[in-house]
């Protein structure tokens, strides 16, 4: 049993709420080329299904196949199930809301499946923990983003096992990623609320998101001025480089 285009059309009209009341991109783009870091396939490349890809193209002319380019992005393409493709759109300029993908609409999460089986949350993807300021941030995801989310995904499920089957190995995977490491999982609960994720034993707990931990640049206003500085400074040497010496 596989999801229609159809089913994603349904899906669509049920996860259209913003991931917050402002525009987090804002808070990225900085350290990114001036671009957010959901909207630029060198740092995210959208998955979809197949099916998906079918009734993004009856919609709009937003988005285009990805087209490979090192040898990470021939990896992830490479290793694609034969029944997903990955696309790329026009840019965060172009962005037409209603036609995004489900990927764009869920990013940095997806729906976390415990050991048992319960869809207990939203987790996000820890290898943008770096470089979205959102996982730093939890404690700003609106109410409606969690409700819509829980309920856009319930409907996948329920006309694709298949996707239930992907999510349940990527929640494994976090947990022992994480529990190498000795870290909690902080989650989204289906109702809002904040948890976590012990490790070792996988026992969800209620938690306080202020005490979640944040990565990289996040982890202070100092070390998020500084990057910002920095990066400023390097698109500042690039630019130089590259003018002609006759400008010089």
């Amino acid at each position: 049993m596989a999801a229609k285009p159809e089913d994603f059309a349904r899906i669509y009209k049920r996860f259209e709420a913003p991931i917050a009341r402002f525009d987090c991109g804002r808070k990225c783009a900085p350290l990114n080329g001036g671009e957010p870091v959901c909207c630029s396939a060198k740092n995210a490349v959208p998955l979809v299904q197949k099916t998906e890809w079918q009734l993004l193209k009856s919609r709009s002319d937003l988005w285009h196949r990805f087209k490979p380019y090192d040898a990470a992005s021939r990896k992830i393409v490479e290793g694609l199930h034969h029944s997903c493709t990955a696309i790329e759109c026009k840019g965060v300029a172009f962005c037409e809301r209603e036609n995004r993908s489900m990927a764009c609409r869920a990013f940095p999460f997806y729906p976390y499946i415990t050991r048992e089986g319960e869809f207990a949350g939203l987790a996000y993807y820890w290898d943008f923990e770096h470089t979205c300021w959102v996982i730093s941030n939890l404690q700003i995801i609106d109410p409606g983003f969690v409700r819509e989310f829980v309920e856009a995904h319930e409907l996948l499920f329920e006309v694709d096992r298949d996707e239930y089957e992907t999510f349940k190995l990527q929640s494994a995977n976090m947990r022992r990623v994480f529990s190498r490491r000795r870290s909690i999982i902080p989650l989204i609960g289906r109702d809002g609320g904040f948890l976590k994720v012990l490790p070792k034993s996988g026992r969800i707990v209620p938690a306080d998101p202020k005490r979640f931990p944040k990565h990289g640049p996040y982890r202070s206003a100092r070390a998020f001025a500084k990057a910002v500085k920095d990066a400023e400074a390097a698109a500042l040497d690039r630019t130089v480089e590259f003018l002609p010496s006759s400008s010089l």
